[in-house]
């Protein structure tokens, strides 16, 4: 056994015993829990919601609703992978009651961009995530989920009550939305000139 896998399984071991306790109403496990998955759920939700105080409720909504939920937890999945699925469909949720988040993108919003190459070094982190947060949120939440989640469009049109057509659509313009915006702040930074 590789040194990896003993840490993995170490770490595997030290949450289910954390789950377990959590499970008995135990406040300091689940403060425990908390502290080892809340910034990468609060992550999450902020990528969803594209705002940091809806993203902070709704990570603490997701927390109360996975304790209250823990007993049907099986241990089929890590209980990151199942927090995360919580997480999710309370965003996917609260988006929903939003009206603007029934509306998709339309041609008009994709403007046409031509293909200039782009150098690697002048995009930066801060750059692309201004892009993805500055989306038409259901556009963003198929992005994210699609390409930082790691779903399929099968799994994210069963999710939101859209075809797989839609969700593939709706990331495809999402891309050349974000590359379009790129593009554009590239432009105001070397010429000053706003686009």
């Amino acid at each position: 056994m590789t040194k990896q896998t003993e840490l993995n399984r170490a770490a595997t071991d030290i949450h289910r015993d954390l789950v377990g306790l959590c499970k008995k109403g135990d406040r300091v496990a689940q403060y425990r829990l908390y502290k080892l998955y809340s910034q990468a759920m609060y992550n999450i939700c902020l990528r969803m919601v594209s705002d940091q105080d809806e993203a902070h409720d709704l990570l603490q909504e997701s927390f109360i609703k996975a304790f209250s939920k823990l007993r049907s937890f099986r241990g089929d999945c890590t209980f990151g992978v199942w927090l995360k699925r919580i997480v999710i469909n309370q965003c996917i949720s609260y988006l929903r009651k939003r009206p603007p988040f029934l509306i998709g993108m339309d041609e008009n919003q994709v403007a046409d961009i031509p293909d200039e190459p782009v150098e690697d070094s002048e995009i930066s982190p801060e750059l692309i995530h201004e892009s993805i947060r500055d989306l038409p949120a259901r556009a963003r939440v198929i992005f994210n989920l699609f390409c930082l989640e790691g779903y399929r469009h099968k799994e994210i049109a069963e999710m939101l009550g859209i075809t797989e057509s839609t969700s593939k659509t709706q990331y495809h313009r999402a891309r050349l939305m974000i590359q379009q915006k790129i593009k554009e702040k590239l432009y105001e930074k070397q010429t000053g000139i706003l686009y």
